[in-house]
């Protein structure tokens, strides 16, 4: 599909007899780290194919005692430590300029609906969790960590900024449930590997996907939230 910011490969298909869209930010065979992600071209294209709920998923790292390898989290806030991301459509001239609320960063509603199918299928989920997001692709040092503990984050990854932005600007629900399969560096007691996420993750995956699907049962497709109404001071979608 081809977007004003690039071309981007969709999957469309159905699960629990609903349209569902599938991207993979990271490419096939994830040949795309996490600061050449083509995040505006991801959701631009999401939103002109109709979309307008998005759950997402990110491999994080621990930061705090209350967070476990294997658990499954909701972010509800982020801190923004990426350096070098576009992180807005809206740049002015004839594409306005926007100042997108992020009181709610992730959608209350959507986050509900997510917990209400971690209930039904007797998952543990934790609600709530601020996630910290770094430029990548380098893991962070103990330094940082340490710095990111002190200003409050939970978690750490390099993806849902500015994703979680862009869908606000255009008007989606956007929800993530953090997978934690690590712990950042300086609490583990070894040194980090991409493998090891990866590794952690495939163990985490038919438990995701179970929960997705329910989710996606119990959806509804409207709004019932804000996330609608953000852009309608520039008028766009």
């Amino acid at each position: 599909m081809e977007t004003p910011y690039g071309t981007v490969e969709p999957i469309v298909g159905k699960l629990a007899n609903r349209k569902v869209v599938f991207m993979s930010r990271h490419g096939r065979d994830h040949a795309i780290p996490p600061h050449l992600v083509n995040y505006r071209a991801n959701i631009w294209a999401l939103r002109k194919l109709g979309v307008r709920k998005i759950l997402a998923t990110a491999a994080v790292g621990s930061l705090s005692s209350s967070f476990r390898l294997g658990d499954l989290v909701l972010l509800d806030q982020f801190l923004d430590f990426t350096k070098s991301r576009p992180q807005t459509f809206y740049e002015g001239g004839q594409q306005g300029v926007l100042h997108v609320d992020m009181t709610e960063p992730y959608c209350t509603a959507v986050r509900q609906v997510i917990l209400d199918a971690s209930e039904q299928l007797g998952f543990a989920l934790k609600n709530g969790a601020c996630y910290v997001c770094t430029e990548g692709p380098r893991f962070e040092t103990p330094a940082e960590i340490q710095m990111f503990q002190r200003l409050g984050a939970d978690l750490v990854g390099m993806t849902s900024v500015p994703e979680v932005v862009l869908a606000r600007e255009l008007g989606m629900c956007y929800a993530s449930i953090g997978l934690v399969t690590n712990e950042a560096a300086g609490i583990a007691k070894h040194l980090l590997s991409h493998a090891e996420v990866m590794e952690s993750m495939k163990k985490l995956g038919e438990k995701v996907a179970q929960l997705i699907q329910v989710t996606i049962q119990l959806w509804t497709p409207d709004q019932n939230c804000l996330c609608a109404s953000a852009n309608v001071e520039v008028g766009k979608f």
